[in-house]
């Protein structure tokens, strides 16, 4: 076996890499981000081919046999409907959220559930002690002799111990601490974590076990190390909310085996997560039904509708430019309805500041919230409050018509059996859907529609 080393310099944001150092990284644009690394590559004595590829032996699809495996079960219902329904055997699945926010919590509330219906599982943290591990455990009741903790960073420990034990899942905390003795460089750069990853993914496809890999957030919110990381694993899931606040937010934005839509909500306790079976009762729990410049949309999240409150505050600048502050909402979005507000309807928002929020700490990316953004801002803007018992949606284009949405009969349901008596909808999807008795059914056409109709 013959080995070659060299030194390359490798960006620890986005893994690109360049034969010499550089201030800024061509691809992501980051600076000072190059650190230099050694690479190993080797050479046997088959004519420079490697040899995992001597063996290699296709089959044609149909002659491949599926066996009817179920999903494996957490006991937490919101986890097992964000991940499809279950656990795939053999699959590979990266959590992220910020530090504090709950990940390493619910991998513990997880394992437990597996454990007491007799499954066997490894804990390998690289962060905390078994003692550190144990005071969490006690705290949050989740004791179990099924749960084997062990305090590992060294990568080739890890799997011959997995061979042995051979657990039902296993967990990973965090991917950024695991060393592989093969490269010299240290734990949490590019190479470190892109050859642990790929290391327990084959691991894994092979042995059919369950990986969770736990991994920190930089500042912009994306899981610290390469990009490549989310592509070689089969399901990639963000905790999401501020700290300082109950709720957290469970969304996948990678499933192989299901919805990338779907998210589960948490409220966290001083017992750990608890899981919110409800949501649209929790976000509009505290909701002024009288206040100008709240409004009630539903937004679907995978295959479940939720309620949610958007609050707009429309007031006079004393800047030559207005400021446009927005949370939970895609900031661009609000800009361009804005804009259509200002040419379509009439209102002078030039010279007013616009604050945006979606109560509760739910992030909304769908545009069938855009009906809500607008008789948000122009409630405040009016001072007039939405009449009581009124939930509002539908997607805003250019023009100022509105569009329809997907999903409608199913928000309608919700909104109804929340106790709103009203609710106003696209024309379009008021001609599709069914008569549904118990609540009054608007259609609009335009933004003006709305307007007239709300105030």
């Amino acid at each position: 076996m013959k080995k070659n080393s060299k030194s390359v310099f490798s960006c620890q944001s986005c893994g690109v890499q360049s034969p010499k150092w550089m201030g800024r990284c061509p691809e992501c644009g980051k600076w000072d981000t190059f650190v230099e690394e050694s690479v190993t590559s080797r050479f046997s004595n088959h004519g420079g081919k490697h040899p995992s590829t001597l063996g290699l032996k296709p089959l044609p699809m149909d002659a491949i046999e599926l066996a009817s495996e179920e999903r494996l079960q957490t006991g937490i219902k919101e986890f097992d409907r964000v991940l499809g329904g279950g656990i795939v055997a053999g699959s590979l699945i990266l959590i992220g959220g910020d530090p504090g926010i709950g990940k390493s919590t619910l991998m513990l509330q997880a394992l437990y559930g597996i454990g007491e219906k007799g499954g066997k599982v490894l804990y390998v943290s690289g962060e905390e002690s078994m003692r550190q591990i144990k005071l969490r455990s006690e705290r949050l009741k989740t004791i179990s002799p099924n749960i084997l903790v062990a305090s590992e960073i060294d990568l080739d420990t890890i799997m011959a111990g997995s061979d042995a034990i051979k657990p039902d899942v296993i967990v990973i905390d965090s991917i950024q601490t695991m060393f592989n003795a093969e490269l010299t460089s240290a734990p949490g750069s590019v190479s470190q974590v892109r050859e642990s990853t790929m290391r327990l993914m084959v691991f894994a496809k092979k042995s059919g076990v369950p990986v969770f890999l736990v991994g920190h957030v930089t500042k912009d919110g994306a899981i610290a190390g390469p990009r490549i990381m989310e592509h070689m694993v089969d399901t990639v899931l963000y905790f999401e909310g501020d700290r300082n606040h109950v709720f957290r937010i469970l969304r996948a934005v990678k499933n192989r085996f299901g919805s990338t839509n779907e998210i589960g909500v948490f409220e966290m306790k001083d017992q750990g997560l608890k899981e919110v079976s409800n949501p649209s009762a929790i976000f509009l729990s505290e909701r002024s039904k009288s206040a100008p410049g709240s409004v009630v949309t539903a937004s679907m999240e995978g295959t479940r509708p939720i309620l949610v409150e958007i609050q707009g505050l429309a007031s006079n600048t004393n800047f030559g430019t207005p400021r446009r502050t927005v949370l939970g909402l895609d900031q661009n979005r609000v800009a361009l309805l804005v804009a259509v507000m200002e040419k379509k309807i009439g209102l002078n928002l030039l010279g007013h500041d616009i604050f945006m929020n979606v109560a509760g700490g739910v992030k909304i990316i769908e545009p069938s919230v855009d009906v809500g953004i607008v008789s948000a801002i122009a409630s405040s803007y009016l001072n007039r409050s939405i009449p009581e018992g009124t939930v509002v949606m539908g997607e805003v284009g250019l023009t100022g018509e509105v569009r329809a949405i997907s999903h409608v009969e199913a928000r309608v349901g919700e909104i109804k059996k929340m106790g709103f008596s009203r609710v106003i909808i696209p024309e379009n999807n008021l001609r599709q859907m069914t008569k549904m008795s118990g609540i009054e059914v608007t259609g609009i056409k335009t933004v003006s529609d709305a307007m007239e109709i709300l105030f």
